[in-house]
Order: C-alpha cells, then sequence, then structure tokens
C-alpha cells in the first residue's frame, strides 16, 4: 500500500486482532530496562508528564500511558518490539529500513512513517529523516535512525511543563505540527534569500547567487515531495476515517492536512520563483556572454587587416615596397592604421559596431 512519493492509510475490518489495552496484558506490570531508550515519559490524564529513567525498568502503569522514544540503531529493539503486545506488522515497520511515508491502522493501533527535519549540533538541518512509530490508547511508541527536530522540540516542551498532552494522538498532532513548524521556518529562510538574489539580479549582479539560488531550488523540491507525501496521509485518514478505533487514537486528521495543505503552497510558490529566478539568471549569464563574444569578435575583426599588412611587410622577399625607403616603416604604419580605420568604418556602416 506504500510507495515513493505518495501515501498509504489502511483500514481493514481485522476482527479477531488480540486486543491492546495494555491492562488485560501480561506486560502491565512492568516492561522491565528496555533497550535503546532515548527516553521515556508517563503521561498523566490531566496532560502532566513524569521522565522516566531510561536505565531503569519501565512500568506499564495504568493510570496514564507512555511515551517511549528508541534508537532504532540498536538491534535489540526489535526483539523488544516482539515481546510487547502490539501487531507484528507494527512492530516490524518500527525498525524497518523504510522510508516511504504510510500510514496504517489496525485494531487498537495507528502506526506508520513519517517525515522530519533532522536535528544538527544546535540547530535544525534542512535534511529529511524518518520517524517510524506506533500508538495504542496506552503506549506511544516512536524511533529513529538519526536525531530528529520535532522529536526533540516536542520532548523538550513537554519536559519543561510547556506542553500538556492528554493521549498519543494529540502528541502525534503535536509532533506533526512542529514538523510544519521546522518546514515554515525554512520556507521563510528561502524566501530571505530568493528576495536577495532577485536585488542583486535587477542590479546586475549575477555572479555571487548562483549557489544560492541553486540551494534555494534544491531545497524547496526536497520540502514539496515531503510535504506532498504526508499531506496525502491525512488526507486519505480524513477520507476513510477509523470508526473502530477508539476515540483516544483519533488524530485531528482534517486540521493537520489543511495546514499541511496552505504549508506545500507556499513551498511551491518558492520552487516556482527559483525556477524563474534561475531562468532569469541565465538569460542574463547568456546575454553576459553575448556581449563578452560580440567584443572579443569586433577587436578580432579590427586587428585582422593590420595584421595581414604587417605580415605582408615581413615577408624576407625582394622588390619589397618601402625596403630602400628611408621612411618605409611611417608608410607601412600608415596602412596598418588605415587598414583598420576601413574596418572599423565599415562595420559602424553595417551596424556591427555601436560606439
Amino acid at each position: 500500500m506504500s510507495a515513493v512519493g505518495h501515501a498509504a492509510y489502511e483500514n481493514p475490518d481485522v476482527a479477531d486482532q488480540p486486543s491492546l489495552d495494555l491492562s488485560t496484558t501480561s506486560t502491565a506490570s512492568a516492561y522491565g530496562v528496555i533497550p535503546g531508550l532515548v527516553w521515556a515519559f508517563h503521561i498523566h490524564a490531566d496532560g502532566s508528564s513524569e521522565p522516566l529513567a531510561v536505565d531503569q525498568p519501565v512500568e506499564a502503569r495504568h493510570d496514564g500511558w507512555l511515551w517511549l522514544h528508541f534508537n532504532l540503531v540498536d538491534q535489540r529493539v526489535g526483539n523488544w518490539l516482539t515481546s510487547i503486545d502490539i501487531p507484528p506488522v507494527a512492530a516490524a515497520l518500527l525498525t524497518a529500513h523504510d522510508n516511504h511515508q504510510q500510514l496504517h491502522a489496525q485494531d487498537g493501533c495507528i502506526y506508520g512513517v513519517i517525515s522530519d527535519l533532522s536535528r544538527e549540533v544546535g540547530a535544525t538541518g534542512d535534511e529529511f529523516a524518518h520517524l517510524h512509530f506506533a500508538m495504542t490508547e496506552r503506549l506511544l511508541i516512536s524511533g529513529r535512525y538519526r536525531p530528529l527536530n520535532a522529536v526533540e522540540r516536542v520532548r523538550e516542551m513537554i519536559e519543561k511543563g510547556q506542553a500538556r498532552v492528554t493521549g498519543a494522538a494529540a502528541l502525534m498532532e503535536l509532533i506533526v505540527d512542529h514538523v510544519a513548524d521546522a518546514v515554515d521556518r525554512l520556507a521563510d529562510k528561502l524566501a530571505e534569500e530568493l528576495d536577495g538574489i532577485e536585488d542583486r539580479l535587477i542590479r546586475g549582479q549575477i555572479s555571487d547567487g548562483r549557489q544560492i539560488l541553486a540551494n534555494a531550488r534544491r531545497t524547496s523540491v526536497k520540502l514539496h515531495r515531503q510535504l506532498a507525501g504526508l499531506r496525502s496521509l491525512f488526507h486519505r485518514l480524513e477520507r476513510e476515517g477509523a470508526p473502530h478505533l477508539q476515540q483516544a487514537l483519533a488524530l485531528a486528521a482534517r486540521k493537520l492536512a489543511q495546514r499541511l495543505d496552505a504549508l506545500d503552497h507556499d513551498i511551491i510558490e518558492i520552487r516556482d520563483r527559483a525556477r524563474l529566478l534561475q531562468e532569469e539568471m541565465n538569460a542574463l549569464t547568456a546575454e553576459e556572454s553575448h556581449r563578452s563574444l560580440s567584443f572579443l569578435t569586433v577587436i578580432t575583426t579590427i586587428f585582422l587587416p593590420p595584421t595581414l599588412v604587417t605580415g605582408f611587410f615581413g615577408m624576407n622577399t625582394k622588390n619589397l615596397f618601402f625596403s630602400e625607403d628611408p621612411d618605409g616603416t611611417l608608410w607601412a604604419l600608415g596602412f596598418v592604421l588605415l587598414s583598420a580605420a576601413l574596418v572599423i568604418a565599415l562595420m559602424k556602416r553595417i551596424g556591427a559596431l555601436k560606439f
């Protein structure tokens, strides 16, 4: 159901899937020390949070729900996921190197892959990585192979008490909102760069904007490609819905789709603007090259007759004109200047020379 450049949302009627209510599972007392855990939060019913030590046993408590975030590079994560009560396909997708954006639903579980901007040291990168996730009513499992910007920012907000999320769906919506925020900031930066390039083009300064423009266009194309896949996820979720899922797993698909639509529209405008500026820059470059070639052609044409004259008088033959004349050099120089003057006059007459 998934492919590059588009999303998939499945809503099968699977009546025989095991219930994912953690209160009835054998893991209800404790998950133990979880391998590959980057952070863990116990979220209370009122949305307040409690950070959990990643090197201590994690309890599957009933007075709230858990957010467990993994570094998927740790190969032990896959074995641990198969030991908890989530669908096997969800556990497999969590650790798969599958970067196709997708969203699936089975009884009591939503799982998939979405894009997020990478997290560089102290800043947001402009490359995309992917967040793998699976959520039930009492558990949100997320994982990544590279640090991600939106997930890190949401963690910081929850840790500082700046955000309260009352359910796993609300947390996923907050993550997607921060993905959109990061893309929006990057789009503003691209728009400012294009403004600067446009000003330089108006002034005829094109030498220092080619690389910036190429980078801006490449980034806008990447942003549009990822946003198109992400927005299609929520449009399909909005159309098909998932009535068999618990209310706690109901994502605000329409709100997210509308925001991503508006953001993608802005990115498309930036992409088209970058393409037009690149075409204008190429046209100015071609015009500048044409002027340079025209100038070289004129100079070459002007100096061809003098070259012919000097070549003629440089021949080592007898009876050469002015060879015995004491003013022969002056006469030869006169012929050189005259030939150049005749060429200039002829080129001005036919319009090939304008000055």
